[in-house]
């Protein structure tokens, strides 16, 4: 049976925070809509950006998903779009940056606590529950005494930016196999040491 998912990619809206950290979700929804050759669209039901279209042809329906909102208010639109398109909160696929998993590394939950994840915080309270599935882009921590809320909102350094287009691809390919696969063969895939 088809079903349908949500896949929120969380950022700041605006051009000053395209480029920054706290944005990778939404590069990563940017390069699942690239890849069915879609754009998202202004949604008439929620403050957010959506495209609607499918895993693969004849399999489960994706509404993929920018919000409008700024990072700590993103449960409103997420929890907007889960009602206007009847997806429960187990397939409302939550694609984030982690302060707390190195640069370069992908993991993959359900549920749990939001590890100061104001952006997560937010949509947990708005769906009334947080057992939903998540993608986690590490970025790391910044290393001196740099703020990390400061950390998170500067973009990618020089050190990091050849590595980019590769931590994107792999987050869009975790976010397919979770949804087509299931969540364990997806987390022994991503959550394996590289080569």
């Amino acid at each position: 049976m088809v079903q349908s998912w949500l896949v929120v990619g969380l950022g700041n809206p605006g051009p000053r925070y395209e480029a920054t950290r706290h944005n990778v979700g939404q590069m990563v929804v940017d390069e699942l809509a690239r890849r069915r050759n879609e754009v998202l669209k202004a949604a008439t039901k929620a403050n957010a950006r959506v495209a609607e279209t499918w895993l693969r042809p004849g399999a489960d329906k994706l509404v993929l998903a920018k919000s409008n909102s700024f990072m700590n208010t993103s449960g409103g639109p997420v929890s907007a779009l889960a009602a206007y398109y009847g997806i429960a909160p187990e397939r409302v696929v939550v694609v984030h940056d982690e302060l707390d998993i190195p640069f370069d590394t992908i993991k993959l939950k359900v549920g749990g606590g939001h590890g100061g994840h104001n952006g997560v915080r937010d949509i947990a309270k708005a769906l009334g529950t947080a057992d939903f599935p998540r993608v986690r882009v590490g970025i790391g921590r910044p290393v001196g005494r740099q703020d990390p809320a400061d950390w998170v909102l500067d973009p990618f350094g020089a050190a990091e930016r050849p590595n980019l287009p590769i931590l994107i691809s792999d987050a869009a390919d975790a976010v397919e196999e979770l949804i087509g696969e299931g969540l364990l063969a997806a987390q022994q895939r991503h959550h394996a040491p590289r080569d």
